[in-house]
């Protein structure tokens, strides 16, 4: 390239670097050289030359069957690489245990293997935040700010969703509301749980039962199940899930005992994941934009990185979609689960 371009090594290394200290024209010439040569930039090589490893971490303590099938990841992940691939960076997934999770960070920071983290799943006592910045490892918390420990925090309130979900219950006449919880550690869970009951309080209404889903089909079907077991006045109208994957599930188990969903069970779920409009009936649900989460805390973590600090970043709340699961509270009368024969 140097001796198509009539100049030194070290011109090349100048003009292909970006540095200053060559003439407008020489630098022409060489990118231009380039260009002719096909030369592509070596990513790597220039992280390294700026003292960067140009790659983005993101360690996840779940089991990997756990993550392929939550709908939030998938979307998250790909709203991150939006950011990251416009230049080339990457990217580095560690899924580890709970038990190896401080260690995965340790080994991030010690290797230089990536310039900042991303913390999800922030939990309700949380070690990590104060572990990055112990590490000098910048971060950016994907979750409420309370729990930040004054790192730059990306959010969305989920309450909007949640009162406007109880509230089109209420106006369809529901008065026992259930909801199906995710895991109590997750900070994220309690708050959707704690959304839940403040806003069926609000409607001047006792809050119905509340049992774990886990955020898994498995979870969500079985405490479909045991919601759908109770009797009298305790079996509840309506039930609003912590995410679209157990309800989904809770659809299906509420089908397969013989209740018409809304007729006989309004199901909300949140997500809104894109088989949500493909269920049948289709699942109302809370969209939050897992994709524009990602890109929003990848440019604040790279703020973070560039200039040691961001602003905390609230991003849309969560909007209810409502669609055909939801409907009018069925009319006063037991009905009969077709499986079973008992009545419910």
């Amino acid at each position: 390239m140097a001796k198509l371009a009539g100049v030194s090594p070290s011109a090349v290394s100048f003009a292909l670097n970006d540095r200053p200290g060559l003439a407008k024209e020489t630098k022409a010439r060489i990118l231009a050289a380039a260009a002719e040569l096909g030369w592509r930039p070596s990513r790597p090589a220039q992280a390294l030359s700026h003292g960067r490893a140009g790659a983005l971490g993101l360690v996840l303590a779940r089991e990997t069957d756990a993550i392929g099938a939550d709908p939030f990841f998938p979307a998250f992940i790909a709203g991150v690489e939006s950011v990251l691939s416009q230049r080339g960076d990457a990217l580095v997934l560690h899924v580890t245990g709970p038990d190896d999770e401080t260690a995965a960070y340790q080994r991030l920071a010690a290797d230089r293997r990536v310039d900042g983290v991303l913390l999800t799943d922030m939990r309700v006592t949380d070690p990590r935040p104060a572990l990055t910045t112990r590490l000098g490892l910048p971060a950016v918390v994907v979750g409420d700010p309370d729990c930040a420990q004054g790192l730059c925090a990306v959010s969305l309130d989920d309450r909007p969703a949640f009162s406007a979900a109880v509230r089109r219950l209420v106006e369809f006449g529901h008065r026992r509301i259930a909801h199906v919880a995710g895991p109590q550690e997750f900070r994220h869970a309690r708050r959707r749980q704690e959304s839940w009951e403040r806003a069926v309080r609000a409607a001047g209404l006792p809050p119905g039962p509340v049992l774990p889903g886990g955020f898994t089909a498995d979870g969500g079907a079985a405490a479909t199940r045991e919601l759908l077991a109770l009797g009298g006045e305790d079996r509840p109208t309506a039930i609003i899930f912590a995410n679209d994957l157990s309800a989904t599930a809770g659809l299906a188990v509420a089908q397969r005992l013989g209740l018409a969903v809304p007729e006989d069970l309004s199901i909300v779920g949140y997500d809104d994941t894109p088989l949500a409009a493909y269920t049948h009936p289709p699942l109302a649900s809370a969209r939050a934009d897992a994709l524009g989460w990602g890109a929003a805390a990848a440019r604040a973590l790279d703020k973070v990185i560039a200039e040691g600090r961001a602003e905390d970043v609230e991003l849309a709340p969560a909007e209810l979609q409502p669609r055909a699961s939801m409907g009018r509270a069925p009319a006063a009368g037991p009905t009969t689960l077709r499986t079973t024969g008992r009545t419910v």
